[in-house]
């Protein structure tokens, strides 16, 4: 299936496929296993996976059964792969309008904080940008934040530069994607200000055509204003690219130096959910490359 897609709804659709096969605790356990191996091989040091534990509910497993059936990968992954390290976050989906899914959305949370610190270190809301209004979803961070869970948003990638201003409001220092705050400048300087995270997914931006070429994605203009933003590789399977990819990419089409990368990984480290002594060794270690 190719990855070039007329937009991000387009995109999400894509992922019907794999959905119908991801409906019990063996095939989610043995995906997060062998994702966690395969970043390993790549040369990966620490990965935050996302997935959406309310997409793998429809036959007999529970949210709660996807969960733990996750984390039993995520415990064979690090057992076979002692040289890396990985922790999941719980996706709360918007799936056109606020109300259609509350329910699913608040016991995601509740999930969240009932794992953390067991392999689950935030929340983060996902899905169709759009299709409602992102401050409708203002519910799943307040919870968020009474159960002293982290988060992430997703904002700014289908949409302008508001979602991304909802993002903060909510309180957000990490935003998935977020490339459209661009256009925004008196955002940006908000967003430089309060020491936010943009989680920048080039390739997809491209292939869900919410920029139009590497050339003209303002990835590097916002790292040269000071934004704190970071490279990732959003869905590396349907993109059909690895980390080293996008790095690749980087130097040769977006006028990054390696360098510039390191900071960057520099920046990832210090916005990660992680234990803050393994955070405080990832960042030394980086510190020292530059």
């Amino acid at each position: 299936v190719t990855a070039n897609c007329r937009s991000v709804n387009e995109y999400l659709a894509r992922f019907e496929i794999p959905l119908k096969i991801l409906q019990n605790s063996q095939a989610l356990s043995r995906v997060t296993k062998e994702l966690i191996v395969r970043l390993a091989d790549e040369g990966l040091r620490y990965a935050e996976i996302r997935f959406a534990p309310q997409l793998h509910t429809r036959q007999t497993l529970t949210q709660q059964d996807a969960v733990e059936a996750v984390l039993e990968g995520r415990r064979q992954g690090l057992e076979e792969a002692p040289c890396m390290d990985a922790n999941i976050i719980l996706c709360a989906m918007a799936v056109g309008g606020a109300d259609k899914n509350r329910h699913e959305t608040i016991e995601t949370v509740r999930l969240a904080a009932h794992y953390l610190g067991e392999g689950v270190v935030a929340v983060d809301l996902a899905g169709a940008e759009g299709l409602c209004p992102l401050s409708d979803y203002a519910e799943i961070f307040e919870l968020a934040r009474g159960l002293h869970v982290p988060f992430t948003c997703h904002a700014g990638d289908s949409q302008g530069p508001d979602t991304v201003r909802d993002a903060l409001d909510f309180g957000a220092k990490r935003i998935g994607h977020g490339h459209h705050i661009f256009d925004d400048k008196q955002l940006c300087e908000r967003a430089i200000r309060e020491g936010v995270t943009l989680e920048v997914c080039p390739t997809s931006n491209i292939q869900c055509q919410s920029q139009p070429s590497y050339r003209e994605h303002p990835l590097k203009a916002l790292y040269d204003m000071g934004m704190r933003v970071t490279v990732n590789t959003d869905n590396p399977v349907l993109s059909g690219i690895t980390l080293d990819h996008e790095y690749e990419v980087c130097m040769k089409e977006m006028g990054f130096t390696e360098k510039d990368l390191i900071q960057m990984n520099l920046y990832s480290a210090e916005a990660a959910f992680l234990a803050p002594e393994k955070k405080a060794k990832l960042i030394q270690e980086l510190k020292g490359l530059l």
